[in-house]
């Protein structure tokens, strides 16, 4: 099969289309037929070397999340037959024709869902649910603010709060404030011009938020934990920023009791993650059925052009989910 390659870590000129093996079915996979894959940051951090060699999960090949048809099920499988449209998530081998993905990592595609579509859903809106559902403990009239809200997961997050009944603030680039809006947010502020502290703090009389999910890190997190409200909670994503080193204002952090909760899919291993994805199915899916919720698909690439893919992430300015497609 034909899968997208890199030799060693890089740029994104790295990657190439090449022949590589099937992968091998075990028990309780599924083997999919790849119509369309996510792109994630995870894949360009991998793709530059951030993980060094590990391999978190099935595949060295690139792509957390795929959407396709199943062709061939394992022999403990229960959930799945073979012609079933489905969308999991994968320790890895998305960027490919052919993918294996655990049962209980798979959902059905709703009929009214795209692959296209259904391959912008997984990896963002089962992240977002964990973190702001499941580990932030959303309830309904609480305040959250989003970092980087215009991107894959960052707009999920939007889109979930606001219809769980949140009241969602946001940051993201100027050029993509009236999008955020669309999505429900109450305020959209820019990063590079408005102070999001000072803006959620007054937004809230003096109070903060009660939520914030940040993908950045870095320089935000102190900015953060001053923003939160009196018991609020902060999840941390993602590492935007490129920065790990920050400061903490441990005497706002103790006078608070705030709660400080990092979260990373990647490294999480496999009963963590079909948690995840069955909290995602039991509570997220529904919605996406009865049209509450849609994905957001930003710009679609042919397999072939992951590199083109992987650039146009790291221009950023990008609203919603990019999405890399096998179709014939």
């Amino acid at each position: 099969m034909k899968a997208i390659v890199f030799d060693d870590f890089g740029a994104a000129e790295q990657l190439r289309l090449a022949e590589v093996p099937i992968p091998h079915l075990r028990s309780k996979d599924l083997l999919i037929k790849v119509m369309a894959a996510g792109v994630n940051r995870a894949d360009l951090l991998q793709r530059e070397g951030h993980y060094g060699r590990s391999v978190f999960g099935d595949s060295p090949i690139l792509g957390l999340e795929v959407a396709g048809e199943v062709i061939a099920v394992g022999e403990e499988t229960k959930s799945f037959r073979v012609g079933d449209r489905v969308m999991a998530i994968v320790g890895g081998g998305a960027y490919a024709e052919y993918a294996r993905a655990d049962e209980c990592l798979s959902v059905p595609i709703p009929d009214s869902v795209s692959f296209i579509e259904a391959a912008a859903i997984m990896e963002s809106f089962v992240t977002a649910y964990e973190s702001l559902c499941h580990l932030a403990q959303l309830r309904q009239g609480e305040t959250v603010l989003v970092h980087a809200a215009s991107g894959g997961v960052g707009s999920a997050v939007v889109k979930l709060g606001k219809a769980m009944g949140a009241n969602v603030f946001a940051s993201a680039s100027g050029e993509n404030i009236a999008n955020v809006l669309s999505l429900g947010a109450v305020a959209v502020w820019n990063y590079r011009r408005q102070d999001f502290e000072a803006e959620i703090v007054d937004a809230t009389g003096s109070t903060g938020a009660d939520i914030i999910i940040d993908f950045v890190g870095g320089g935000y997190l102190a900015r953060n934990i001053r923003s939160l409200a009196p018991g609020g909670r902060l999840v941390q994503v993602g590492l935007l920023g490129r920065d790990s080193d920050a400061v903490i204002p441990l005497d706002v952090l103790l006078y608070k009791h705030l709660r400080l909760i990092g979260t990373v899919m990647k490294s999480r291993d496999i009963d963590e993650k079909r948690a995840m994805v069955r909290r995602f199915a039991e509570h997220v899916l529904p919605m996406f059925r009865d049209g509450r919720l849609r994905p957001l698909v930003a710009e679609v690439f042919p397999l072939a052009n992951a590199a083109e893919a992987h650039r146009r992430m790291e221009n950023g300015g990008v609203f919603g989910k990019i999405v890399l497609s096998n179709a014939a």
